[in-house]
């Protein structure tokens, strides 16, 4: 099982942190421990601001390699919600040295997917949000994303296999902070919560 993520794939987001918005998908790999299993998220130790971001993360039904649009179109299986957890200090200090991302990306737990799943299919949208104690502070329509859930599955599978139990997080949109410990997450899918989780130091 890995993870398959996308970065600045709603131009709103992009521009919150002063990123361009790129020309084509940009890739990123969580390894398997990067899971959070349970309900309370720990600050690591090594970051002095970690940032939320909530995301609709697919399934697929069969394997995809090299897949097209269609192919990928029939694959979809399941959409859940996560969160990718970002060391954004770490994450600057990497892009100002033109270093890779996986100390900032990749580190054990940074990788929620909750339990609940709905049925995906090439035409459904989504809608999708995080309240963070109580307050909405970030808002998600599938149909914002600038390269599209079958066409993300079709590109991603040029380069890495996608397999049954791998999870391909499809970006998140602008509202993005730092989190503080006592806080709780509260991530909604179509109007039903699908995640609450807390931080602690």
């Amino acid at each position: 099982m890995k993870f398959i993520c996308v970065g600045r794939n709603y131009a709103a987001h992009a521009q919150e942190l002063g990123n361009a918005v790129p020309a084509e998908p940009l890739l990123f790999i969580k390894p398997d421990t990067a899971r959070l299993w349970g309900d309370v998220f720990h600050l690591p130790a090594f970051a002095n601001q970690i940032h939320f971001e909530c995301e609709l993360v697919v399934q697929v039904k069969a394997p995809l390699k090299n897949a097209t649009i269609e192919q990928a179109s029939q694959a979809l299986h399941t959409v859940s919600l996560g969160l990718d957890f970002t060391a954004r200090d770490v994450q600057d200090e990497l892009k100002a040295q033109g270093l890779p991302w996986e100390k900032a990306k990749a580190f054990d737990g940074s990788a929620l997917v909750s339990t609940a799943a709905l049925p995906a299919k090439a035409d459904d949208h989504f809608n999708f949000s995080l309240h963070i104690n109580g307050t909405q502070r970030q808002s998600g329509d599938s149909r914002l994303m600038l390269t599209p859930i079958p066409a993300l599955l079709a590109y991603a599978s040029r380069y890495f296999t996608i397999l049954p139990e791998d999870y391909v997080f499809t970006g998140t949109p602008a509202g993005v902070g730092a989190l503080t410990a006592g806080d709780v997450l509260e991530g909604f899918l179509d109007g039903q919560l699908f995640f609450k989780v807390q931080v602690a130091a």
